[in-house]
């Protein structure tokens, strides 16, 4: 019995140091990940504007849980979140500003800049690699994927197609 119990004090032991090895390595790509775009609550969010090229810029308030124009108008409440849930994007990864010629990854200027109460967006070309697009976010630049790219009201989506 004394050896049976020594094995199985083994084994609990290497099991333990297994999950501890785990949970460490856990910690360490957690702390490594890029995380989101703002890293704020999209429901937070009380004004957006959204800057499109070729196009008027759009302002709109939350105001008792909706979307409101500029001029009083009701807003499309799903497509204003959708634009503050781009606060939330997830990065797949983060450059420096300087590391790229801005022009070339469209971003000089930009294709649309999105403001999310005092924060600015910048939305650039889409990236050779997959399906991102280059965001300028402050002096970093980000890869996101491109369904979190703002996309013009809807009277105007139907223009387009």
């Amino acid at each position: 019995m004394r050896r049976a119990a020594r094995q199985r004090w083994l084994v609990l032991g290497i099991a333990a140091a297994l999950l501890m090895l785990a949970v460490l390595q856990y910690l360490h790509d957690r702390a490594r990940a890029p995380g989101t775009l703002l890293g704020i609550d999209p429901t937070s969010i009380t004004a957006v504007t959204l800057d499109m090229a070729g196009k008027p810029p759009e302002r709109y308030r939350r105001r008792n849980g909706h979307w409101w124009g500029e001029h009083g108008q009701r807003a499309d409440d799903g497509r204003l979140d959708d634009l503050a849930g781009i606060a939330a994007a997830p990065v797949a990864g983060w450059r420096p500003a300087g590391n790229f010629d801005l022009a070339k990854i469209g971003l000089a200027p930009p294709l649309a800049q999105l403001q999310l109460d005092d924060r600015t967006i910048e939305f650039g070309t889409t990236a050779v690699t997959g399906p991102l697009r280059y965001v300028r976010v402050g002096e970093r630049i980000a890869l996101v994927p491109l369904r979190y790219t703002p996309r013009p009201a809807a009277k105007d989506a139907e223009r387009i197609h």
